[in-house]
């Protein structure tokens, strides 16, 4: 049998070219975690001082809340990118990256990212066990 992992658009068009789903990965994580997978994360070097972090962070969120506040705009840019998948799949796979984790992922969110880490180093593919990410260790917004 031959498998493959699918990822950004594909998770939608899979079916369009006669694939089948065997696992959501998404959502296998979801189940365990009861937060999304941390997919990615911003990082500002630490040498820059905590007032250009608190900026950072700050601009981010603003920009983040800006984008859900003023969904259909922020749709109509990101339409520019999406590879001819439609408005409506346009509107959810940015849902799926761009909602209410993305301005806050909270404890369950800090929860699922030192799973991530932990596991991360289980399987040997980081040299050390991470006792604080950078992205578990970040100011308050």
């Amino acid at each position: 049998m031959d498998v493959g992992l699918l990822i950004h658009e594909g998770q939608l068009t899979f079916a369009d070219r006669g694939l089948h789903l065997w696992t959501d990965l998404g959502e296998w994580w979801y189940e365990r975690h009861r937060a999304p997978p941390p997919l990615g994360g911003n990082v500002v070097r630490r040498d820059l001082g905590p007032a250009v972090i608190q900026q950072v962070a700050r601009d981010l969120k603003a920009s983040i809340v800006y984008a859900l506040e003023h969904r259909a705009p922020a749709l109509a840019h990101a339409s520019r990118f999406n590879r001819g998948i439609g408005e409506e799949r346009t509107d959810r796979f940015v849902g799926m990256y761009v909602n209410h984790w993305t301005v806050d992922y909270g404890d369950k969110g800090r929860e699922a990212v030192r799973a991530l880490l932990d596991r991360a180093w289980s399987a040997g593919l980081v040299p050390e066990k991470v006792a604080r990410g950078v992205c578990v260790d970040l100011p308050a917004w």
